[in-house]
């Protein structure tokens, strides 16, 4: 198998890595609630996966749906209180951790990481939001939804791939979310070597008309390209059309 990253649009990234294959906060429906996706979506490859990887319990991260199309057997890492809402819909292999722990998935480690985002859940269910480090031949971090902290700058050392939401689905964005800006500076406490930007240009809200695409769904990927330019030159910065494919390379 083929170390790789493929970005499947909005934050859910197939991670292919020493042979074992997992799935962040999969969101695989043409229409969420009033979200319409603007591109096409690739369902292809996602068959005999390890692990699925929830940062937190807001519906466009933990959507119940697009989690039994992988089927109720799937192991799903998850935000520590997230379990009984998954394990009431039948989802037979749930782990749940707090940031600082770790589960082993064949040879790789996958470590929960601090996040700063609100993640409560419409109608109840609480549970804290996390990122997540993901370490083998290479070495992963997907922040799920955060806001910049300093505590980014211990997440973990020789981070290869940065995985970092830069907008989300709308004209504005709510607290607790990076926009380009501030993912560019979060680039400055993460150190990484690459930095892929996610969490943009897949769902807009249906009152927003595709006749003329909104700028929401391109200029964010422009805009962070320009301010790590500026602000993290050493960072290489990699955007991925919703679908594309980036390789790495063993370490």
């Amino acid at each position: 198998m083929t170390d790789r990253l493929r970005w499947l649009g909005h934050s859910t990234v197939l991670i292919e890595l020493d042979g074992v294959r997992l799935l962040t906060d999969p969101l695989l429906r043409s229409r969420v609630l009033h979200l319409r996706r603007s591109q096409p979506l690739e369902l292809d490859g996602l068959a005999e996966l390890d692990a699925v990887l929830v940062s937190h319990v807001h519906y466009d991260h933990l959507d119940l749906p697009s989690l039994r199309r992988l089927g109720r057997g799937i192991t799903i890492v998850a935000p520590r209180g997230a379990g009984r809402l998954l394990d009431r819909r039948g989802f037979a292999s749930v782990v749940e951790l707090s940031a600082g722990e770790e589960i082993r998935v064949g040879p790789l480690v996958v470590q929960a990481v601090p996040a700063e985002h609100d993640a409560r859940r419409l109608l109840g269910t609480r549970a804290e939001a996390l990122g997540y480090v993901v370490a083998g031949s290479n070495r992963l971090y997907f922040s799920g939804d955060t806001a910049l902290f300093p505590g980014m700058a211990k997440l973990s050392s020789a981070i290869d791939v940065a995985l970092l939401p830069i907008w989300g689905w709308g004209p504005s964005l709510g607290p607790g979310h990076l926009d380009p800006r501030s993912a560019a500076e979060a680039l400055t406490l993460i150190r990484p070597k690459i930095a892929v930007p996610i969490h943009w240009g897949t769902y807009y809200p249906l009152t927003s008309a595709l006749r003329f695409p909104p700028a929401f769904l391109t200029a964010p990927g422009r805009a962070f390209v320009r301010a790590a330019a500026e602000i993290a030159p050493d960072v290489e910065v990699k955007t991925l059309p919703v679908g594309g494919t980036l390789p790495l390379s063993r370490q």
